[in-house]
């Protein structure tokens, strides 16, 4: 029988391959927690922590996107990925710590090299406001 996290891990997988914004709204939980490699503080809330991981699933899942290492603990993953973006290569990490019940209460994400950091905070920026004026 699969830990919560393995669940959770599993299902991020599935949103990220199918960009599938209910399974989505389904992991996340109402206190989840994102932390941008870009923006100083802290995002709090579900609401916010959506918008934050559907502009990702949006601008990091171009087809160059590939998770390419995981080490699953406890109640902690890290997910190691590549891609392409605007021709620079990007790696990062996805670091997600799951509940007892497998939703996500903590998305942190490190981004490499700076030139890397600069594109995926440009495409980011532009793919929350798609989303905020959507919204709006």
């Amino acid at each position: 029988m699969a830990t919560p996290i393995e669940t959770c891990v599993a299902q991020w997988h599935r949103v990220m391959d199918e960009k599938n914004l209910t399974l989505l709204d389904e992991l996340v939980a109402d206190d989840a927690v994102f932390i941008s490699p870009v923006v100083h503080s802290p995002q709090i809330g579900k609401p916010i922590t959506m918008a934050y991981l559907a502009a990702a699933s949006e601008v990091l899942g171009n087809p160059s996107f590939e998770y390419v290492d995981e080490i699953v603990g406890k109640d902690r993953a890290v997910l190691e990925f590549t891609l392409e973006l605007d021709g620079k290569l990007v790696n990062g990490v996805d670091l997600i710590r799951c509940n007892a019940d497998g939703k996500i209460v903590e998305f942190k994400v490190m981004v490499r090299p700076l030139q890397g950091m600069n594109a995926v905070h440009a495409a980011m920026g532009a793919a929350l406001q798609r989303f905020a004026d959507n919204a709006g």
